[in-house]
């Protein structure tokens, strides 16, 4: 599929990224087991879901940050946007809800984050989101970061924390810690995907390549070095990204890319809606119980008093 047969284990897989992230699955596990009984005992205990949802979290984030998919981001555009739907639209929210609020408590008591506490408002959280990952995706800017590896690990870290920050607005994991109410919520999922709409739109209707790393042999030997140690050979071997897409153009397989990237913001726009409208509807319904129960209590007292004169 796709050549990988041409490249070794060590350029698939990133064995150090691998163990990294198995680290950090066995970090989640001590906090929400014996940390938590030594220094949070009366925490409410990670659920069977949350468990599952951070290691699905963490296996998809591994994929597409040093698994294939990384790779194949190098090869396809399609694949690039794949990488960055589900390294920022999709594994953030499941992050968020999948770490107990105890620990996210504990990780931000110190009193120098409140410094910092400008950055959790709604508004600048889905402005600095939305402006960053547009803005990444011009091309010049795209070319230039994809060619520089030090400053590719940069971007890429500040984008995973500014899509923490935006859906922190929406999946937030501690209560006290809301800013918006559940109305407020859809609609703050709804401004993202509007905010998002005119970067697709830009690739999708462009009708010529715009991003030399998958069209330019030469540009596209350079960002290969981030995946391969020896880039120098792949112009021996191959003729360019080329070989290895598979649609028919470059100009298809952007167009595509666009339109995949818009269909998972959606689709996870869609499940997160669902999430917020579900929680609201069993809210007020609990609430019109607790409302029910308290307006009864008052017409059966006199009937209690009737039987004890």
């Amino acid at each position: 599929m796709l050549g990988l047969q041409y490249f070794s284990f060590e350029e698939l897989w990133t064995p150090w990224f691998m163990f990294f992230m198995i680290a950090v699955v066995i970090l989640y596990f001590y906090l929400i087991g014996p940390w938590r009984e030594k220094h949070a005992p009366h925490a409410d205990k990670a659920t069977v879901w949350q468990k599952i949802m951070f290691v699905a979290a963490a296996l998809m984030f591994y994929l597409v940050q040093g698994g294939p998919f990384s790779l194949m981001g190098h090869m396809m555009f399609t694949f690039h946007m794949i990488d960055m739907s589900v390294s920022y639209l999709i594994v953030p929210p499941m992050l968020l809800l999948s770490v107990p609020s105890f620990i996210w408590r504990k990780m931000f008591a110190a009193q120098a984050w409140k410094k910092l506490s400008f950055m959790m408002h709604p508004i600048a959280s889905i402005l600095t989101f939305n402006m960053l990952f547009s803005l990444y995706h011009v091309p010049l800017i795209n070319d230039y970061v994809m060619t520089h590896f030090m400053l590719h690990r940069i971007v890429y870290l500040i984008l995973l924390v500014a899509a923490l920050l935006m859906w922190a607005q929406i999946a937030n994991p501690v209560p006290e810690w809301n800013r918006l109410t559940d109305l407020k919520k859809m609609a703050y999922v709804f401004a993202n995907g509007v905010l998002l709409t005119p970067a697709c739109a830009f690739i999708i209707f462009a009708s010529t390549p715009m991003y030399a790393v998958y069209s330019d042999s030469g540009t596209w030997v350079k960002a290969m070095g981030y995946c391969v140690s020896d880039p120098s050979q792949l112009l021996v071997l191959f003729d360019g990204p080329q070989f290895f897409n598979l649609l028919s153009s470059p100009e298809e397989d952007q167009q595509l890319g666009g339109i995949v990237m818009k269909l998972l913001q959606e689709f996870m726009y869609g499940v997160i809606l669902a999430y917020i409208f579900f929680h609201w509807f069993k809210r007020e319904h609990k609430d019109d119980d607790v409302t029910n129960v308290t307006n009864e209590v008052p017409n059966e007292l006199p009937n209690l008093n009737k039987g004890t004169v």
